[in-house]
């Protein structure tokens, strides 16, 4: 059935992890109630998470500082290699370094990701029926938040790749009825104090 009203998608990857990633530092369960903070005057409808514990205990923390908002686990929210590519989709200067580093993850991530994937853009990539806007949180990892961005901006199934996404940072995209996707923000950290801003990248990368 085609959509008849904007759904509003807010994605956030997973808090700091500690370096087993079976929970979350100090400073990833601060950035879950901070990013919290800043979504509470949104009317959220619903929360999604993936299945692993960085992503649940995030958003536990983060829904806690909502009221009222239901949140569930999705396993095709998890954390996963959503497409891979052939060789002659890269451009030909970086292939050999992308697709290798795309052979260190484990097959499984690698032979169900794009199932998964499917059923994430299914879920959540258009409006939603009825005649009113809805808004949804999913937290998630930084290779699903490249993919949904990929997918709103048209882009070539292999571009997930280079989009990277720092802890709690939040990204929103818009679907609105008879019009392209809108990524109306991306990586944004304005709700972190500078201490906890750019965790997960690189420090090189810190701007």
């Amino acid at each position: 059935m085609t959509g008849t009203a904007a759904r509003h998608l807010y994605l956030v990857r997973h808090g700091e992890a500690s370096p087993d990633e079976t929970a979350l530092t100090d400073n990833g369960r601060r950035q879950a109630v901070l990013l919290g903070e800043r979504l509470r005057s949104v009317p959220l409808s619903a929360c999604c998470h993936g299945p692993l514990p960085r992503a649940e205990e995030t958003a536990r923390l983060l829904c806690g500082r909502l009221d009222g908002v239901p949140r569930y686990p999705a396993e095709w929210a998890g954390d996963y290699i959503p497409y891979v590519p052939q060789r002659d989709e890269l451009p030909s200067d970086s292939a050999d370094s992308m697709l290798h580093r795309l052979s260190q993850f484990p097959a499984e991530e690698r032979a169900n990701g794009p199932e998964f994937a499917r059923q994430a853009l299914a879920r959540f990539a258009g409006p939603v029926v009825g005649d009113e806007p809805r808004h949804e949180l999913l937290v998630t990892h930084n290779f699903l938040i490249g993919w949904l961005v990929r997918a709103a901006l048209d882009a070539p199934p292999w571009r997930w790749m280079g989009l990277n996404h720092a802890h709690a940072a939040l990204t929103v995209i818009r679907y609105a009825p008879d019009r392209p996707a809108s990524v109306l923000c991306y990586n944004d950290m304005s709700h972190l104090p500078p201490e906890l801003r750019w965790t997960g990248f690189p420090p090189e990368l810190h701007a």
